[in-house]
């Protein structure tokens, strides 16, 4: 299934790693046996019709599936060498170091400010100058900071959609993870809206390891360095993007991106 490294992919590094891993929602199998490599400083997608298992096995990679209580796994996913399923893992902590934001932007009902400077509160930092230095920096990692510089004390309700996601992404940032883990951030948006969040996560990758689960075809082909295809909660194909999309292994993929079902 995985096709030889290149000269150009055999430089990246391995950060999360995937073993056999199989998640249940009670007696229901929603993912099966997957075993992929997630590199650092790539874009990972995910995609597959409705119903596949990609989101499932993108809340696994920071233990969101947990807060369903008939959800449990088996396999394992190895983040910098740690079993991260295991039962002595810090969950909190974890999701700092693999963040997430998810595909209807969820601004909390407070200023765009106190937006990101709420979990780092909540962790202790009150110091209103570094507070002031993480704000400004997140936001221009978002691409946001010099559209709403004058409107940090405005309610992050206020924001339109496409701001409201970059905001989602900086809230996510200000805790400095190594992981972005994205729910289809753009499905809910307009077109011009679209454009931003995809230049935004090409300028991320620089700095962190993104997975992203899509259904946009097209935005998976422009943006990611590796495509992974499931299917009925398999893993049906992985590789790099372009082989994916224009020379796949499997049947089954090339349906799939031919759009003969989905």
């Amino acid at each position: 299934m995985h096709k030889q490294p290149t000269a150009v992919d055999e430089k990246r590094e391995t950060i999360l790693k995937t073993e056999d891993l199989s998640i249940y929602y009670g007696d229901n199998q929603a993912v099966k046996h997957a075993n992929l490599d997630i590199e650092k400083h790539a874009i990972t997608a995910l995609i597959g019709p409705s119903g596949c298992g990609k989101s499932t096995f993108l809340r696994s990679i920071n233990r969101m599936n947990d807060l369903i209580p008939v959800s449990w796994n088996e396999g394992k996913i190895m983040y910098e060498g740690v079993d991260i399923l295991s039962d002595n893992i810090n969950t909190i902590a974890l999701r700092k170091e693999i963040g997430m934001v998810f595909q209807k932007p969820n601004p909390f009902p407070k200023s765009v400010y106190n937006n990101i400077t709420h979990a780092l509160r909540f962790y202790g930092n009150r110091k209103k100058k570094q507070l002031d230095e993480i704000v400004e920096e997140s936001l221009r990692k978002a691409a946001l900071w010099d559209e709403i510089k004058d409107r940090l004390h405005d309610s992050a309700l206020s924001l339109s959609g496409g701001q409201q996601q970059r905001l989602c992404i900086a809230r996510t940032l200000a805790m400095e993870p190594n992981v972005l883990l994205l729910d289809e951030p753009s499905s809910a948006l307009d077109p011009i809206s679209n454009a931003k969040i995809e230049e935004l996560i090409l300028q991320l990758k620089e700095d962190y390891s993104i997975v992203i689960v899509t259904h946009n075809m097209q935005q998976a082909s422009r943006i990611s360095d590796k495509t992974a295809f499931f299917l009925n909660g398999s893993v049906i194909e992985y590789g790099e993007t372009e082989k994916i999309f224009t020379n796949p292994d499997q049947e089954k993929t090339e349906d799939y991106i031919s759009g003969r079902f989905g």
